[in-house]
């Protein structure tokens, strides 16, 4: 199978290619911007791919308070660009990255939550998934185009950027077995979230480009869901020395969702697919990710707290 990659050099992106790269696929990435048409239609004809991935956005979603009209035009505008370049090239099936940040704010008794509950976004980034999501139908009813939808959750791995809550946790860690530190500074830690590993995301990626309909939204998620307290509490119980969390102010976001935890019914049914990496290995590994960017005779022995 050809495919082509937007994002491919992101955390989900580089674990995307080498999965697809392991399946035998030949891969190519583009390095265009997805809001230069253009390039990106240059890109795609001289791939003519079988099955595209759109990974590239503007993900970081407490920066999309502050940049509400830049992540609007990337991840809206590129996503046009990126399917009306995958149209003109024949391609045949869009793979579209979209988020569970689409669905909002739930009430318990939604959860856990379909692909049939509406899309009630409540942040600039959820909103711009959502606007992204119709452009995507839009393509598909009016032009014809092959395209599915995969409305991530929260997903977590080594090579993931401390821009998000698992990474940050990990990387202050770190820092903190480096310098002696004891502080951890955290956000809000009653959010509870849906986490999965990135190699089991990037798995149903290439399973809904295989086995997905046309059309169709499913979320990529593992059912369950971890408050961020315990999230945190695990990852210290790894830390080489006692260390405890401190509130800071600047690392709550203006509008957070108490709970989102999703129903992956939907894909399994479809793909077959189901988890397979445990949450102590994907902890473990990010950990171990950041530990190794500091060099291990600078950090202090491995203690009791193990």
């Amino acid at each position: 199978m050809r495919a082509l990659v937007t994002g491919a050099s992101g955390f989900v992106g580089c674990h995307l290619v080498a999965h697809l790269a392991a399946c035998g696929d030949e891969v190519t990435t583009s390095e265009a911007e997805i809001t230069d048409p253009e390039a990106l239609e240059a890109d795609f004809e001289g791939c003519r791919p079988d099955a595209v991935y759109h990974l590239a956005a503007q993900a970081d979603v407490k920066a999309s308070f502050t940049a509400a009209a830049a992540t609007l035009r990337v991840n809206v505008e590129g996503t046009f660009n990126v399917l009306d370049a995958a149209r003109r090239a024949g391609a045949g099936r869009v793979v579209v990255v979209s988020s569970a940040d689409v669905y909002g704010r739930l009430d318990p008794d939604e959860l856990p939550v379909g692909e049939a509950t509406p899309m009630r976004p409540v942040t600039p980034y959820g909103a711009s998934k959502a606007a992204a999501e119709m452009v995507c139908v839009q393509a598909g009813a009016a032009r014809g185009l092959d395209v599915v939808r995969a409305r991530a959750f929260n997903h977590l791995g080594p090579g993931q950027s401390d821009r998000f809550v698992a990474a940050a946790l990990a990387v202050r860690i770190a820092q903190n077995e480096r310098t002696g530190a004891k502080t951890v500074p955290v956000g809000n830690l009653k959010a509870r979230r849906d986490f999965t590993d990135v190699r089991d995301v990037v798995r149903a990626y290439r399973l809904l480009a295989e086995r997905g309909v046309c059309g169709e939204a499913y979320n990529v998620c593992s059912g369950t869901s971890l408050s961020v307290r315990d999230l945190a509490d695990a990852l210290m119980a790894r830390a080489r020395h006692p260390m405890r969390l401190t509130a800071d102010d600047e690392l709550f976001r203006p509008v957070d969702v108490a709970e989102v935890r999703g129903d992956p019914s939907k894909l399994r049914a479809a793909t077959g697919w189901s988890p397979e990496v445990e949450l102590e290995q994907t902890l473990d590994e990010l950990l171990d990710y950041w530990r190794d960017l500091t060099p291990e005779s600078e950090l202090p022995p491995r203690g009791d707290s193990q």
